[in-house]
């Protein structure tokens, strides 16, 4: 597939992500490496704590964002780099049989003619589909604009 320039984003654009299904086996395997505590990496420890079981990590669900970004949105375009990723918030907790998909909704369209760029923003919502809304984030990338070198 041809890669599209940020010429054509406009502001209002509303994307749908794909699913992405979290198993325990993923949230304690990605704790493991990257956030190790109990209530991510230990089933039976979490089952007594304050969420009444085991959860994922939320830089786990930030990752996930970033990966069906890219896969429904991202991925088409010619992306120069990420600028920022702000208000992140987490709504509720991502357990174990969590379905999770979402949207991203262009917010702001910025060319930068001179510099053959285009600031995009985006907001973005994470939802679980037995449960509702599960991260909410405020992101902005840069892509090439056509004839960029």
């Amino acid at each position: 597939m041809e890669k599209l320039y940020g010429d054509v984003v406009r502001s209002g654009d509303v994307d749908r992500l794909g699913e992405y299904e979290v198993t325990e086996e993923s949230i304690v395997a990605f704790a493991v490496q990257w956030d190790p505590q109990w209530f991510h990496v230990d089933p039976g420890a979490a089952g007594d704590g304050p969420f009444g079981g085991l959860i994922a990590s939320g830089i786990q669900t930030m990752a996930i964002l970033q990966k069906l970004a890219v896969e429904a949105v991202f991925g088409k375009f010619h992306i120069l780099c990420g600028k920022e990723l702000t208000d992140v918030r987490f709504r509720q907790p991502v357990r174990p049989g969590s379905v999770i998909s979402g949207t991203m909704t262009t917010t702001t369209v910025r060319p930068e003619p001179d510099r053959g760029r285009v600031l995009v923003g985006y907001d973005a919502e994470l939802t679980d589909k037995n449960s509702g809304v599960v991260l909410t984030a405020v992101m902005a990338v840069y892509m090439l604009l056509p004839d960029t070198p």
